[in-house]
Formats: C-alpha cells, structure tokens, sequence
C-alpha cells in the first residue's frame, strides 16, 4: 500500500498533469483580464461608430445631437475656456473631498468614543445626506457667497459616505481582540490607534473612493445652480451656459471632461486603496493560483 503510493506520488506523468493544470488556468486569467479591458473599449468604439453614422444618415443638425467628431473636435477648439473651467470644479471638488475625509474621519471617531454622540448627532448626517442637494443649494446661494456655498454643497455630498463607512468600520472590530487588548492593559487611545484604526481602514477607505465621486457631484449640482444665480465659473456653468446658447457641442465637450474626470478621481482613489492594503488585506491581495 505504501510503496504504491510513494511511486504514484513519483509518477511523472502526474507532475505533467499538474504543470498543464497550471498553465491552463493562468492563461484563463491572463485572457479573462484581457476581455475586461478590450471588451468595454470595443463597445465604446461601436457605439461611437453608431453615433456617427445615425448623425449623417438622419441629418441631425449639431444643435440637436453633435456627432463624435465634432464633439472631439469643439474640445481641442475652446480647450482653453474649458480648462480654466476644469481647474475651477477640481479646486472644489479636491477641498470638499479634503474636509469631506477629516470631518468624516473625526467624528466618527467621536462617535466610537461615545455611545450618546453618535445617537444624538448620528440622525442628522442622515437627513443631511437623504435631502436633495438640488434643494439646498439655493438656499446655501442666499446664505454664502457663491464659491462657498459651492464647497459647502460639494462637502454635505461626500461627507456622509466617509462617515457612515468609518463608523461601521469601527464598530465591526472583533469583541474578542478588543478583550484582548484590555487584558493586557491596553488603554482606550492604545485600543483605537493600534486596533480599531487599522481594522477600519479597509471601511474607511471605501468611504473615500464613494466620496471621491460625490464630492465632484456635489460640485457640478452647486455650480449650475450658482449659475443660474448669475455666478458661475466651473465647467457645470460651461454646460448650462451652452444649453442656454444652442452651444451643443460644446455642453458635450465639457460633459466629456467632467466623466473623463470622473473616472480618473475613482481609479487614482483605488490605486491608493489598493497600495494601502495590497500587503495585508484580503480584497487587494492576488488569487491564489
């Protein structure tokens, strides 16, 4: 019985068998990562191709539907207006995701200190979040001078997710470590910076990547209703200024930059989650082959 297994464990062909096994399933992975990249840009470009020949076959006039080219070439055309927009709504959106993560960060924090805190205070954030932002920026307009009250309109959008996330984070830490630390004499700052932090980090950084979005969201909400009010620099007046002109290619050029931007914020937000817990965390660590 034992040697049989000893030469079965031996057997050449079993080691074959295993290597083919082995290669067989990278490369499923490698072409399953590879359809994941080129099967989005495929249907981009169909859809782009669509969109083009639907304008010229119709004859849609550019007030209506602008085509691609016309949309990629009206970017290149007022880069320059367009640009200085984009840098004035990525000021606001990086200094409302900026107080967004330190206020969310902190009074969570406040809130595991203390049972009352997050009872008493906790119902507001929620109804803070769960109003419309539509709602409330024209009363932030009247109240603040109008690039203040665009921050503040960026900042209620993004606060809550930073909040919520580190809250529940800091509140799923295991019982038992928690005993464990207090065993050994641990106290309540040693307690929180050496355990309930880092256990929290994986919540809190989620809350960050949602609130990188939200923030820009915020931003673009409050900037049309600011120009509506007659003060409005950012590439949302951009877009409501061109609506009100028939500029339609241009409101397309500059709803390009705001999703390219958007897109970009999310993944340069994922990067630095993924280079945080890469090491440790088990949705950033690779598959076991």
């Amino acid at each position: 019985m034992g040697s049989g297994l000893s030469s079965l464990r031996s057997d050449p062909r079993n080691d074959v068998h295993m290597e083919t096994s082995v290669r067989t399933t990278t490369l499923a992975r490698s072409r399953e990562r590879q359809l994941r990249v080129i099967l989005p840009i495929a249907a981009l470009a169909l859809g782009l191709i669509a969109w083009e020949l639907g304008v010229r076959l119709m004859q849609i006039p550019p007030y209506v539907l602008p085509s691609p080219g016309l949309v990629f070439a009206t970017l290149i055309t007022d880069w320059s207006i367009l640009w200085s927009s984009l840098l004035v709504t990525l000021a606001t959106t990086f200094a409302a995701l900026t107080l967004a993560v330190n206020g969310g960060l902190w009074l969570a924090v406040q809130f595991n200190r203390s049972r009352l805190l997050e009872y008493a205070l906790y119902p507001y954030a929620v109804i803070l979040q769960v109003t419309p932002i539509v709602a409330i920026a024209p009363l932030l307009l009247i109240w603040l001078p109008p690039q203040a009250a665009v921050l503040v309109c960026a900042w209620i959008v993004a606060f809550f997710p930073v909040l919520a996330n580190t809250t529940l984070g800091l509140n799923s830490v295991d019982r038992g470590l928690i005993d464990l630390f207090r065993l050994y004499g641990a106290s309540r700052a040693q307690v929180l910076w050496r355990l309930k932090l880092p256990a929290a980090l994986p919540y809190m950084l989620g809350g960050v990547r949602i609130a990188g979005g939200l923030s820009l969201i915020g931003a673009v909400v409050a900037e049309i209703a600011a120009g509506s009010a007659g003060a409005g620099s950012g590439l949302a007046y951009r877009i409501a200024e061109s609506g009100y002109r028939l500029n339609i290619p241009r409101m397309f050029a500059a709803l390009l930059l705001l999703s390219i931007t958007g897109i970009v914020i999310y993944f340069a937000l994922s990067f630095v989650s993924h280079l945080i817990l890469r090491r440790w965390h088990e949705s950033a660590l690779a598959p076991e082959r």
